[in-house]
């Protein structure tokens, strides 16, 4: 296990950077990318956010505070660029968020990169169906096994706003599998 602080001051010190960022790549990527994937669905897609995202990090590591584990941050990073790319996607497509998920969804079967069945296929279906925010607890929770207290690091919110939207998005998607 790596000290994070001794980790960070090398990611931030010029002489040790490069070194450090390929390591903070090794680390995180796999992870961050499934993260990415599983908000933005397109495996292309995910590759161009993440490419992003870890752009934006080697750039504004320096501002990096140490309020939240090193970890967090990335995850709020990568979150954020994953909803932009979802934005602006939309937004040039001239349709909803919505509209943009569910076409990604549909597409899914003929991403090569896509090994699910058509159980997999309906969870994410129904997952789409959420608003965003509850995608984005719901994700972290169920397929990211994080704890409320990392999510709320995360997503900059409390403990309970979370669980009460993790238990909502879950009856969401209960009742979508049952009724289709």
């Amino acid at each position: 296990m790596i000290n994070e602080t001794e980790f960070i001051l090398r990611l931030k010190d010029p002489l040790s950077k490069e070194a450090a960022f390929r390591e903070l790549l090794m680390l995180y990527k796999e992870r961050l990318y499934w993260h990415v994937r599983k908000i933005v669905v397109s495996h292309d897609d995910a590759d161009d956010v993440l490419q992003n995202t870890f752009i934006k990090v080697y750039r504004s590591i320096d501002k990096f505070k140490g309020d939240s584990k090193l970890y967090s941050w990335l995850y709020r990073i990568a979150t954020n660029e994953s909803i932009t790319h979802i934005n602006k996607n939309a937004k040039r497509s001239q349709i909803s968020n919505e509209e943009y998920q569910n076409l990604a969804i549909d597409n899914l079967t003929a991403d090569v990169y896509f090994e699910g069945d058509a159980i997999q296929l309906k969870l994410q279906k129904a997952i789409a169906t959420l608003p965003q925010k509850q995608q984005l607890v719901f994700n972290m929770k169920y397929f990211d096994n994080l704890k409320y207290k990392e999510i709320a690091e995360i997503l900059e919110t409390t403990e309970g706003a979370l669980k009460a939207s993790y238990h909502i998005a879950v009856k969401k998607i209960e009742r979508f599998l049952t009724s289709n």
